[in-house]
């Protein structure tokens, strides 16, 4: 089986912090559910930025579904298939209200609107938030721009979900009912930034730790 994502010997620097990756390698297959950790600035996010081409190496190869990855054009197929949630959810927040904003993405891939109405009726009820469907996106509590920004990407019914610091800002209760809804959709394969191990732990089958610009396997078969 050929892995969906790979990352060949790729090489990565930022002028003002130097070297961030040197010759990292990672493979994710169908189905896969990894959880990345490692400490501030070792290059966490990037590495989403790198596998959806925000950034590019200086070195090595991005190859998704087969495919190698270069150019702008290259990367908007992909993008059609990888949901990517932003560490920060202002990023993510840009219509006036919560159901515009979880109808946002399905419009953008031109799907048919009375699905784009199905695909966000389901986001909104499967998450909760019910109560913040007419709410303005600016109005929201962080931990509120948190769950919607996580149902902007569920409402494109991705196959990829990059998600960088999920639970970050949100109570114990918010917590599981994601960690929930991330278990049940075992048909998406998932990839993890999380300071919050014991989130990862129970998610994740593969855990990898980055240091020294190095991808190291820490824990598998996790959940």
């Amino acid at each position: 089986m050929e892995p969906i994502i790979k990352l060949k010997n790729i090489t990565f620097s930022y002028p003002e912090r130097g070297i961030i990756f040197d010759d990292l390698n990672l493979e994710i297959y169908k189905g896969d559910r990894i959880g990345i950790k490692g400490a501030n600035g070792s290059g966490k996010t990037t590495l989403l930025y790198i596998i959806c081409g925000l950034l590019k190496p200086q070195k090595g190869e991005v190859i998704i579904f087969g495919k190698k990855t270069e150019k702008e054009s290259d990367f908007y197929e992909v993008r059609k298939k990888i949901g990517l949630l932003f560490q920060d959810s202002d990023d993510q927040l840009f219509s006036p209200t919560v159901e515009e904003d979880i109808a946002f993405g399905p419009l953008n891939l031109r799907m048919e609107k009375g699905k784009v109405r199905n695909v966000v009726e389901k986001t909104i009820k499967e998450l909760g938030i019910e109560h913040l469907r007419n709410r303005f996106s600016s109005t929201l509590s962080y931990g509120e721009k948190r769950l919607v920004a996580i149902a902007t990407i569920f409402s494109m019914e991705p196959e990829i979900l990059l998600l960088d610091e999920p639970t970050t800002g949100l109570d114990e209760e918010t917590t599981e009912r994601i960690k929930k809804i991330l278990l049940s959709y075992d048909h998406l394969t998932l990839f993890i930034v999380s300071h919050e191990f014991s989130f990862i732990k129970e998610i994740c089958n593969k855990i990898y730790l980055l240091e020294k610009g190095k991808l190291q396997l820490y824990k598998t078969s996790c959940a």
